[in-house]
């Protein structure tokens, strides 16, 4: 962390727990430098990086002030699902959005990819450099089924900042956290069968569930505190549940983190039911503050979650390493890993081991996790001031992905089509549903540097949503 970093998260951690208040005058740039012994460019560079994240404002011949907090005043509304089982639909839309990742002029603003550019990378591509040019060809050959020795040790120390304890045999590497995921339900359903889950709900999940012949059943979801247990335990009264799949720490793409008495209850209430949990924890260690959130399998005593995870959102999704704690489920996930892909790439996985144990993971998450809550204040101040009046965004607490719910009039799948003159994308809300809800939802990524550019296209992003609402008015006044 460089000298005006370290002064910003100062001043940003006394902003936060209330020392400055709104409309606070900050101290003086030279009283900076005296209290915290760094010369006048550091101190104004720190004042600077507090601008940029809209924390505070310069009023001219006044000084610094505190500026009113960003947290959104309108959150998106509590979703409201069919209550019954559906089919999956919407592939159309996922295989557009897929295609689009490469080699595209549109700017992809809703595209789940973390920042690659950052420096602290730098030692994941040396590692590699290195594997590719040792005389040893062990790289080259099949590793164990299970995954590489070096990496399940690694990832079984990193579970421990989840209150999960696992040990590295509790662990199956896979090929990045969807093959996890599409091992974990071909393990514990059968075509037919009807999977629980959140709503909104990861469309690369629902696009497994298609393939596997499952029915999704939507459980309304709370943009704060996640998947309603009330109506979770109406449905499993009601339906034969075979599994629950949630994603409940930093959800994709509804943002919310469920408190941690909430991730009890859900596990009591599968063990009531006896239906296992698939818990995706792809996001889980992106978090703003520290501790990381607990998993639900950290309360696991009988073996019934299956914990899916990986390093796509956090290293890179080039990597494809992912990896499942399967629980009871082990032989069966283990023969469902051998019949799909077999053992994965060895390379990817001792790169990842030794970016791990040699303490460069844990650098790069301190240094993402900033400047993501950073650019999280920028885009939810852009959506702010350039989005319909109303708009409901939600307030992660970790990883880089904004939920933007607008007005009904806003259909985002004719916003899309639209902002394609302008080469924008962003991600419609449909995706992430089995029947097509949440039209007039979208999801964006902070994950990229906020540049003028970012903002101009987040600003036409909005302008083409105003301009929606205000044509469905004139329509309505006819």
């Amino acid at each position: 962390m460089t000298r005006y970093e370290k002064v910003a998260t100062v001043l940003r951690e006394r902003i936060e727990r209330g020392i400055y208040r709104v409309d606070d005058r900050l101290p003086s740039i030279r009283a900076v430098c005296k209290e915290m012994e760094v010369s006048i460019s550091t101190a104004q560079e720190a004042y600077r990086q507090l601008m940029d994240a809209a924390l505070i404002e310069s009023r001219p011949k006044s000084g610094y002030f505190v500026l009113p907090s960003r947290v959104p005043t309108v959150l998106p509304s509590v979703s409201r699902p069919a209550q019954r089982p559906l089919d999956i639909s919407q592939w159309d839309q996922v295989l557009e959005l897929i295609a689009t990742q490469r080699d595209d002029s549109r700017l992809l603003l809703g595209r789940g990819v973390p920042n690659l550019d950052y420096e602290t990378l730098k030692p994941l591509s040396k590692i590699l450099a290195g594997l590719h040019r040792s005389s040893d060809f062990n790289g080259f050959n099949y590793d164990k089924l299970n995954g590489s020795p070096e990496l399940r040790q690694q990832v079984a120390k990193l579970a421990v900042a989840s209150n999960c304890l696992l040990h590295p045999d509790d662990i199956l590497i896979t090929t990045g956290c969807q093959e996890a995921l599409a091992i974990s339900l071909r393990t514990l359903t059968q075509p037919g069968d009807v999977v629980a889950v959140d709503s909104p709900s990861f469309y690369g999940t629902m696009q497994i569930l298609k393939a596997n012949g499952l029915k999704a059943l939507e459980i309304p979801t709370d943009p704060q505190t996640g998947i309603s247990l009330e109506a979770l335990e109406l449905a499993l009264e009601q339906w034969p549940i075979r599994a629950i799949q949630v994603t409940p720490t930093f959800n994709n793409p509804l943002g919310y983190t469920m408190p941690e008495a909430r991730k009890r209850a859900l596990f009591q209430l599968a063990q009531r039911f006896d239906v296992a949990i698939i818990e995706d924890d792809i996001y889980g260690d992106l978090a703003f503050t520290q501790p990381r959130p607990c998993t639900i399998k950290s309360f696991d005593d009988d073996g019934r979650v299956l914990l899916c995870s990986g390093f796509s959102k956090t290293v890179g999704p080039g990597l494809r390493v992912g990896w499942l704690a399967p629980g009871r489920y082990r032989d069966q996930a283990l023969h469902m890993k051998y019949v799909s892909t077999g053992a994965s790439a060895t390379l990817p996985q001792l790169a990842v081991a030794e970016f791990v144990a040699k303490g460069y993971y844990e650098r790069h998450l301190r240094y993402a996790n900033r400047q993501y809550q950073r650019q999280r204040d920028i885009m939810i101040s852009w959506v702010q001031r350039y989005f319909p009046e109303g708009s409901g965004i939600s307030y992660p607490q970790g990883s880089f992905l904004l939920w933007v719910e607008l007005p009904a009039a806003v259909d985002c799948v004719r916003l899309n089509e639209r902002l394609a003159q302008k080469k924008l994308h962003v991600a419609p809300g449909s995706l992430f549903s089995a029947s097509g809800k949440f039209r007039q939802c979208l999801r964006l990524n902070y994950a990229f540097t906020l540049t003028p550019a970012m903002e101009d296209a987040v600003r036409s992003v909005g302008e083409l949503a105003m301009k929606m609402v205000e044509e469905a008015n004139q329509h309505a006044a006819y």
